[in-house]
């Protein structure tokens, strides 16, 4: 069987060696120019210089488990170095580097991966009597340090509940069109069953190869769509939880105004008022209608302005992501003189008609405010049911997009920092949060840096801008530089008006400034909440809240 990698993204089996890392070093120099002598002189280059590899899991030290898991759950626990290692942090760019370093500072004492939701109740009933915190784990994903195991020291031990084993579609209500399906099932997962009976839940982050249901609603993730139904929220009916307190289950509704909303209380939870295990989602018939353009603008206000004239429209495109020139460049989307604005439409039925049209009036939009495109670079639905072809500026972003995580891991490799930030903030404030943002990262990251950005989601009234920053390593000082350039980009966020987070979660990462964000009083309604559902703070304590 395929095992994840003990320190990063993915499995073992597709991990680089040094010697492919060395050898694509020469196209990533040409792709990112980073690097503070970056010219055209091979005698500057910066990359594949000093390729290491990850300390190995055999040379892994960690330390013995302070508990152990009662005999009657040793069927679904484990302690091995594998199991406790792989558990120990999430996907964030500071989590690969520790991990790459052997670096495991809290690593679990027990992973239990239950086989249904008798075992989630076992597992949380042996915590509660062991005096042990519990942390759900979905796919790991994480990247705001939301499944490490990091607890505080009243606890005897931790253990890392890894949801994966409840990964089935358990029921499809074709009348309503919704599924109930278990909280471990991976967006690959629930698809490949869904796909079954020519559904889907339409729904894709850029982790949905590992990330999972629960994890979506836990975290309340955005997905594929750009516009209208962004985030997980809008495709949750109900969910169910179990708690140290008992289970909580909200009533199946397509919507209700009693009160405040058990489900929308659980979405964004990150693990500390419940383990979900299951919840009822509306799917959809499969897409069988796409349109998709690629739209250039010499400045990215220009672009600016035409997604906001767009979002405004009430056309309701699936995807409307602006990249700026730099990003374009280096995801080989674009020359870097030109922002780009991906533009797609789709329906689920063959009618040549809607989508085709409904492009023509955004593209009409994208011309008021100087966009141009290629019509070879526009796809449109024929007749018969199959699509002309776009030209690559978007597929070649598509893939970037999707093959991010795993770059990543190279690059820690290969001495580059890579991270990523995001936030959400209306319209008439975003020129100053942009600016803001740009310019605090910069200046931390020094001159050999690069930081772009990028439009993700748009809004009638706002937009979520999602930076990316690139730099060279000091090795050895990689999370001192990290922590700088993190801090640098969530005080201009917030300092701005914008939020800490569009759809990352909170997690321990971005404690500081969530706390400021949040009205007080509110933190005490969600601390009294936690007391009530687990008394003894035992789910993931540490996140959201004070433990």
């Amino acid at each position: 069987m395929r095992r994840r990698k003990h320190w990063g993204w993915g499995y073992e089996d597709e991990a680089w060696s040094p010697e492919q890392l060395r050898g694509a070093a020469p196209e990533l120099e040409q792709q990112l120019r980073i690097g503070s002598t970056f010219d055209d002189d091979a005698s500057s280059k910066v990359i594949g210089d000093d390729v290491r590899s990850a300390v190995a899991l055999q040379d892994v030290a960690l330390p013995a488990p302070r508990v152990q898991a009662p005999p009657a759950l040793t069927g679904i626990c484990a302690a091995d170095t594998h199991a406790r290692a792989s558990h120990a942090w999430g996907a964030s760019y500071a989590d690969v580097v520790r991990g790459f370093a052997g670096r495991f500072d809290f690593p679990p004492d027990v992973v239990a991966r239950p086989r249904g939701e008798r075992d989630v109740e076992a597992v949380l009933e042996w915590a509660a009597g062991a005096n042990v915190a519990v942390v759900p784990y979905g796919g790991g994903t994480s990247v705001s340090g939301g499944v490490q195991c990091e607890v505080p020291a009243r606890f005897d031990g931790v253990v890392s509940l890894d949801l994966g084993g409840l990964d089935r579609v358990l029921q499809i209500d074709d009348v309503s069109r919704a599924a109930l399906i278990q909280a471990g099932a991976t967006g690959p997962a629930l698809e490949k069953q869904l796909r079954a009976l020519d559904l889907t839940l339409r729904f894709y982050p850029q982790s949905f190869e590992l990330s999972t249901l629960g994890g979506w609603i836990a975290t309340r993730a955005g997905g594929h769509f750009a516009t209208v139904e962004t985030h997980i929220d809008d495709l949750v009916e109900s969910v169910r939880a179990l708690t140290p307190a008992g289970a909580w289950e909200s009533r199946r509704l397509p919507a209700s105004g009693a009160g405040p909303s058990p489900d929308r209380l659980l979405l964004g939870s990150e693990g500390i008022l419940g383990v979900i295990t299951e919840a009822w989602v509306r799917v959809r018939p499969r897409p069988q209608a796409h349109s998709l353009a690629a739209v250039r603008f010499g400045e990215f206000s220009d672009g600016i302005a035409a997604l906001r004239a767009i979002a405004q429209s009430g056309l309701r495109p699936s995807n409307c992501r602006l990249i700026d020139a730099e990003e374009a460049r280096m995801t080989g989307a674009g020359d870097g003189i030109a922002a780009l604005l991906v533009l797609g439409f789709e329906a689920a039925e063959q009618t040549l008609l809607p989508v085709g049209e409904l492009l023509d009036r955004a593209l009409a939009l994208c011309a008021g405010e100087g966009g141009e495109w290629d019509e070879g670079a526009v796809r449109r639905p024929r007749a018969g049911g199959s699509d002309a072809p776009a030209r690559d500026a978007v597929g070649a972003w598509r893939t970037a997009f999707l093959r991010a995580p795993y770059l990543r891991d190279a690059f820690v490799s290969m001495g580059i920092l890579s991270e990523t930030f995001e936030s959400a903030i209306t319209w008439e404030r975003f020129d100053t949060l942009h600016a803001a943002v740009m310019a605090a990262t910069g200046e931390a990251i020094g001159p050999g840096g690069r930081v772009t950005c990028r439009i993700s989601h748009v809004y009638p009234d706002g937009l979520a801008p999602y930076f990316t920053v690139l730099a060279p390593a000091r090795r050895g000082e990689e999370l001192e530089q990290w922590a700088a350039v993190k801090r640098a980009a969530s005080e201009a966020i917030l300092s701005a008006g914008g939020t800490i987070t569009h759809h990352h979660a909170i997690g321990r990462d971005h404690r500081p400034w969530y706390d400021r964000q949040r009205p007080d009083p509110f933190a005490a309604a969600l601390r009294a909440a936690k007391a009530s559902v687990d008394p003894g703070g035992m789910l993931n304590p540490g996140v959201l809240i004070d433990p």
